[in-house]
């Protein structure tokens, strides 16, 4: 049986630069180099076939987290995500200190197009965790 030690993440999405560029502010990812040939991106797609898909990636710089991948895919969300994101601004912290460090990141976050969903504070049994969504409605949580 084989171990698998690497996997990618991808979104469906109806705008994929877009998407894509908000995931790189939010885990201090970066695009990847742009195919040998092309001056960009845009560039790159625009020379495909029109049936294929258009996609952007963004990158762990120091190549030990997962690629998260964005394709863009016709139809719009419509319920909520069976899977997300816990994106980990707090790790390591507990009671007012994380919670703190949470809402600071939200409040980063917003200005950059996120919404904020709910805020569960420490309960005894659990630390303080702030639910939100991306520019494209996907759910995530700040941990």
């Amino acid at each position: 049986m084989s171990t698998i030690k690497q996997f990618q993440v991808t979104f469906d999405c109806a705008e994929p630069a877009r998407l894509a560029a908000f995931w790189c502010e939010v885990l201090g990812y970066v695009v990847p180099t742009v195919p040998e040939g092309f001056a960009t991106w845009e560039e790159y797609h625009h020379s495909l076939p029109p049936e294929d898909e258009v996609y952007f990636a963004c990158a762990d710089p120091s190549g030990v987290g997962p690629c998260v991948l964005f394709q863009r895919v016709p139809e719009g969300k419509v319920v909520k995500n069976r899977v997300h994101l816990d994106v980990r601004a707090g790790a390591g912290l507990v009671g007012d200190e994380r919670l703190a460090t949470l809402e600071a990141e939200c409040a980063r976050l917003m200005a950059l197009g996120a919404k904020h969903v709910l805020t569960q504070r420490a309960d005894g049994v659990n630390e303080s965790c702030i639910t939100m969504q991306d520019i494209e409605g996907n759910e995530f949580c700040l941990a």
